[in-house]
């Protein structure tokens, strides 16, 4: 695989390469989600990311709620943003976050305007950001400047035999070539976090890791949960042949290859500083931790699976790689790249990690996903505490 070829993606204000180019309608709140739908209906083009939080957050759930909003609206993927809230206090926060970017956003209130207003003069922003977003044009880039990020979903003896290692192979060439990775699911390292601490590319980065895992370790003993049965390993893993979370972590782990190192660690919804593989701490729910990867900026995912998963996301194409002969033929439109000729022998994993790569190539120049194609645009925030 020649990962000297250009793709052809849109450059932002700010350098970043995306490859898609969406005009989104931003709820801040839950409240406002009903606006933000009535301007995604008015105006074609545009699509709006309903959501059911915003609302009496505090402390680090709010400070989550907003690193995911700006993130959402910060994507590459995303060309311009209208934000939308009940109050002005957090929707010109959020703009002002993405505005950062030098993308075009505009934020509106609903406070002392109601909806009939609101929803007119922002369908009138949006108007204007379809004509400036289709005005752009695709652009060579190097495949280097996509941050592509994995979490496997649905996983069964398949995946850590086959998909898995397929994205680890494919991440050990993007990393050859200076790329911007990540990888997560805290919950799903358990029993083999010492591996991925001995991966980390010095003693500083190994602490901030397990601090992460061990935040997610002592929540679960705070809350005196003994038994994560049909949570970890879910009962889709139990029937596909994991029977403990340490089965499930030796294949996930499998995902960030042999030669990538970790060269950094992300709370939920952070951004990378730099290039190379890092680790985000989030939770192994597929829609939550492809809604945070996104919100780190992340372009493209890789997204193994065993049994099938069918998840998808408004803004980030999310690419499924499958080994299990019964599930690509089963549920074959969900599956953007069959590897069961690993396990028939039929290929090797180099070539394996080559067809993901071709994918990720086609993808970035316009190719729709399977989850796009199929309309799955699941947008999930991750929440820590109750509502005020």
């Amino acid at each position: 695989m020649d990962l000297n070829q250009k793709i052809y993606g849109f450059r932002r204000e700010n350098n970043r390469v995306g490859i898609r180019n969406y005009v989104v309608i931003l709820p801040v709140d839950d409240i406002s989600n009903a606006a933000c739908e009535a301007v995604a209906n008015n105006i074609k083009g545009t699509i709006a990311l309903p959501h059911p939080y915003g609302r009496l957050q505090f402390g680090e759930d709010l400070d989550l709620h907003f690193r995911t909003m700006i993130g959402t609206g910060s994507n590459p993927n995303v060309a311009a943003v209208v934000v939308i809230g009940i109050e002005p206090g957090w929707t010109d926060k959020i703009v002002d976050g993405i505005a950062k970017t030098g993308k075009p956003v505009k934020g509106f209130s609903i406070e002392k305007r109601g909806d009939i207003q609101t929803i007119a003069e922002a369908s009138k922003a949006a108007y204007d950001m379809v004509h400036y977003a289709t005005g752009l044009q695709r652009e060579p880039c190097d495949i280097s400047e996509l941050w592509v990020s994995t979490k496997c979903g649905e996983s069964d003896t398949t995946s850590g035999f086959g998909s898995n290692p397929t994205v680890g192979n494919a991440f050990d060439k993007l990393y050859d070539i200076d790329s911007t990775l990540l990888f997560g699911e805290t919950s799903e390292i358990t029993g083999g976090e010492h591996l991925v601490k001995d991966r980390c590319v010095n003693e500083a980065v190994a602490d901030q890791f397990m601090f992460m895992f061990n935040r997610y370790q002592d929540m679960i003993e705070r809350f005196k949960t003994d038994d994560l049965s049909e949570s970890q390993p879910t009962k889709g893993n139990i029937e596909g042949g994991l029977t403990t979370i340490e089965e499930k972590a030796l294949g996930n782990i499998q995902k960030i290859g042999k030669k990538c190192v970790v060269d950094g660690v992300l709370d939920k919804a952070e951004m990378p500083t730099g290039k190379g593989l890092w680790f985000m701490d989030s939770s192994s729910a597929a829609a939550e931790m492809v809604t945070l990867c996104a919100a780190s900026g992340y372009v493209a995912h890789f997204f193994p699976t065993g049994q099938g998963n069918i998840i998808g996301n408004p803004i980030l194409p999310v690419i499924k790689i499958c080994a299990n002969p019964r599930t690509v033929r089963t549920m074959s439109e969900h599956v953007d790249v069959d590897v069961t000729g690993l396990l028939n022998r039929d290929i090797n994993l180099d070539q394996a990690g080559d067809k993901l790569l071709e994918n990720l190539v086609n993808t970035s120049n316009g190719r729709m996903t399977a989850a796009e194609i199929l309309g799955h645009q699941e947008f999930v925030l991750t929440r820590l505490y109750e509502s005020a």
